[in-house]
């Protein structure tokens, strides 16, 4: 059940880009979340903590440091993109885009956290900030825009 849930209810485990398709859960479940941002908010909180253990779990029973299949960092990362957004198409592809974008460039200091901080924490903690940084374009295009 760690691996499972660690895995992304089994989306890491795409052959190709299993970072993108480990997204896509996030995104369902951001849909749901975006009428009700406190609960968001609270969802959010909750899965880091409950990801921070898993993925050092995931870790220990792999034997391997952020293992590509592991991919709960991608949902709380997109879920903090998505955070105070309306639930509209244009919302979640744009969120998609622009964390996925920061996610795989990892401009400073995400991949500073990435390659200096260890364990469930570092794994958690590159995700959580690129979903802060693609949360900043993606607020003022929306603020702008729709």
């Amino acid at each position: 059940m760690i691996l499972f849930t660690a895995f992304g209810f089994g989306s890491g485990l795409a052959k190709f880009a299993p970072g993108t398709w480990g997204t896509l859960p996030g995104l369902v479940l951001a849909y749901f979340l975006m009428p009700h941002p406190w609960l968001h908010l609270l969802t959010i909180v909750a899965l880091t903590a409950l990801g921070i253990w898993l993925c050092q779990r995931a870790s220990d029973l792999l034997k391997t440091h952020d293992h590509s299949s592991i991919v709960i960092d991608e949902i709380v990362g997109v879920c903090i993109t998505l955070l105070f957004l309306p639930a509209s198409p244009w919302a979640l592809l744009l969120g998609f885009v622009f964390f996925r974008f920061f996610d795989i460039v990892k401009p400073w200091p995400i991949r500073w956290v990435d390659r200096r901080v260890h364990g469930g924490l570092g794994i958690m903690l590159d995700d959580i900030i690129a979903g802060v940084f693609a949360a900043v374009p993606l607020q003022l295009i929306w603020y702008y825009f729709f």
